[in-house]
């Protein structure tokens, strides 16, 4: 099967983003204003809408939770370059702040990254083409559609995409619980990389190595971490804060 967006709300951001699209499957009978927004916008771009009934729906999606609607690619996801990024700062005349993903693994946690950095205000992602989820159906889901507007790069070593974006005079900030620095004492409204670490291990050493700042959110209670995305979250906001602040 084709590579697929399941769920109404990201299949809307895919359609108004102008994903290529091959066609939109409908579960027989669902309903909802989504529903006619999508039906709407499809029509629009010409891109067939196909109801179904719901036992060759479900031949097709098994037990994905679709909410009654998956729209078909015309192509992979296409990745952006590192340099789309940072020129997507100086189109919008603002400093650099992109998003590092050292070995996310998990699709929720890549997806609710994204999501929050769409809307955080960062210009882009840089993942790893290898040991890191790619941009699935799953990731697009849990982003609520963020994918299609926030680019993604994919590198095949983080260290040297580290050091490119120190000759672009971003600082390096990763994100940890060793971190010295807790993460509101760094200033943020330089020109930023952000660097969250796997789930479980959390950054690599070599990575780790290669940040200017190493910062950590404090824990009060008995658990000894938080989970990734919303660590990520958390400081992506503080970044908002400060610059905002500076506005």
């Amino acid at each position: 099967m084709a590579e697929t967006i399941v769920g109404r709300q990201p299949v809307l951001e895919a359609l108004k983003a102008g994903t290529a699209i091959e066609k939109i499957l409908f579960l027989e009978g669902v309903q909802g204003k989504q529903l006619e927004d999508i039906r709407a916008v499809a029509q629009a771009r010409n891109i067939p809408v196909v109801v179904m009934n719901r036992y060759r729906f479900r031949d097709l999606v098994g037990h994905q939770k679709t909410q009654g609607v998956i729209a078909l690619l015309s192509k992979p996801y296409s990745y952006s370059t590192v340099e789309q990024l940072l020129a997507r700062a100086a189109e919008r005349n603002e400093k650099p702040f992109v998003l590092v993903l050292d070995e996310i693994e998990d699709p929720q946690n890549l997806g609710a990254l994204v999501r929050t950095a769409e809307c955080a205000g960062v210009h882009g992602a840089i993942v790893p083409k290898h040991r890191s989820a790619p941009v699935s159906a799953a990731v697009v889901k849990a982003s609520a559609g963020a994918t299609e507007h926030l680019p993604i790069a994919e590198v095949t070593n983080i260290m040297h995409t580290i050091e490119e974006l120190k000759q672009e005079h971003l600082w390096i900030t990763g994100l940890d619980a060793s971190g010295e620095k807790l993460y509101t004492e760094v200033d943020y409204t330089s020109p930023i990389a952000l660097v969250v670490g796997n789930e479980g291990r959390g950054m690599r050493r070599l990575v780790k190595d290669h940040c200017d700042f190493v910062v950590r959110i404090p824990l009060l209670g008995k658990i000894a971490s938080l989970n990734a995305s919303a660590a990520g979250a958390i400081v992506m906001y503080e970044v908002v804060r400060q610059r905002c602040g500076k506005h």
